[in-house]
């Protein structure tokens, strides 16, 4: 098995491709598994145990939700980005960040393209996400639209720099799908909170590739048991409000009044809602436990 060291050395300065023309890459890292260990031990004054210890206790720091010693590792990232998907990105606040700057030098001269088939509709239900593919003799136009706005933009920048227009108000049109550079530095425990959001199926495709790509390509190789108990527990467990669990208890015992056994009916979850729910036509808190308990089996999947 391959030493912490090692793969930081295999890792650092290896560019992971991410969309059409952006990359993460591996900078530098400080600790391992053992160093959140060590810092969760620190007040006893213990050094580091059997592995198998090891995995417990970190195990039980990300179940309880324990993070201070998540806070004693940090990696440093350099990543290439389209700038619409970095506004996203800087909106986590938790990061030192220096970012490439358009006033000093020339704007990077690549945009982030999408293909005929890459064009998605609106989400119905989600004013903030996107659904289905649009058909592909529309997707072919506005691939072609987005390739001849790119291009335009573009040569109205380079003319006006070449007229000597100052490169900090010459950018000043430039689309949002130009990609920039940035070093990106965040400790173990702020990434994880990072991933988790930006990872889950409900954030934008974009960002959820460049995370993914830093959960799977740096992250599980530099800290494996830290990435295990994170997906165990973050990434595919399921959280519980109050009003799950009520809504929970009440559907299992009208189960046991009425002699019926999972998966219960649509009719059998509306009954039992949560009292703020019932005059509600849309309510999302209600649609959520709704999913938690259909992917239980505890509720009936939905009908087509």
């Amino acid at each position: 098995m391959a030493s912490t060291s090692e793969i930081v050395d295999e890792l650092r300065w290896q560019k992971f491709p991410v969309l059409d023309d952006g990359f993460i890459c591996l900078v530098d890292v400080m600790g391992d598994d053992h160093s959140v260990v060590q810092a969760a031990r620190v007040s006893y004054g213990e050094g580091t145990k059997r592995v198998s210890d090891d995995r417990t206790l970190i195990r039980y720091l990300m179940r309880h939700r324990h993070t201070t010693p998540f806070e004693m590792a940090e990696i440093k990232l350099l990543v290439r980005v389209p700038m619409d998907c970095w506004r996203q990105w800087i909106r986590h606040r938790t990061a030192n960040v220096n970012e490439y700057s358009t006033r000093y030098s020339i704007a990077i001269d690549a945009t982030q393209t999408t293909q005929p088939e890459e064009w998605r509709t609106q989400a119905q239900g989600n004013r903030q996400g996107s659904d289905e593919p649009l058909p592909a003799d529309v997707g072919r136009n506005l691939t072609e639209a987005e390739r001849a706005l790119q291009e335009e933009a573009r040569r109205v920048y380079e003319e006006r720099l070449e007229m000597g227009v100052a490169r900090e108000q010459a950018r000043k049109d430039l689309p949002l799908s130009t990609y920039t550079e940035a070093y990106w530095k965040v400790d173990l425990h702020n990434l994880l909170h990072f991933l988790s959001l930006r990872m889950d199926s409900h954030a934008q495709y974009e960002i959820r590739e460049y995370a993914t790509t830093i959960g799977r390509k740096i992250v599980q190789p530099l800290f494996p048991t830290v990435w295990e108990a994170f997906e165990d527990y973050r990434v595919h467990g399921t959280f519980f409000t109050r009003l799950d669990v009520g809504v929970t208890q009440r559907l299992m015992a009208r189960g046991r009044e009425t002699g019926q056994s999972p998966p219960y009916s649509e009719e059998d979850f509306l009954a039992v809602q949560d009292a703020a729910w019932r005059d509600l036509k849309r309510c999302r808190e209600r649609d959520e436990v709704r999913s938690k308990l259909q992917s239980l089996g505890i509720l009936a999947p939905p009908t087509e």
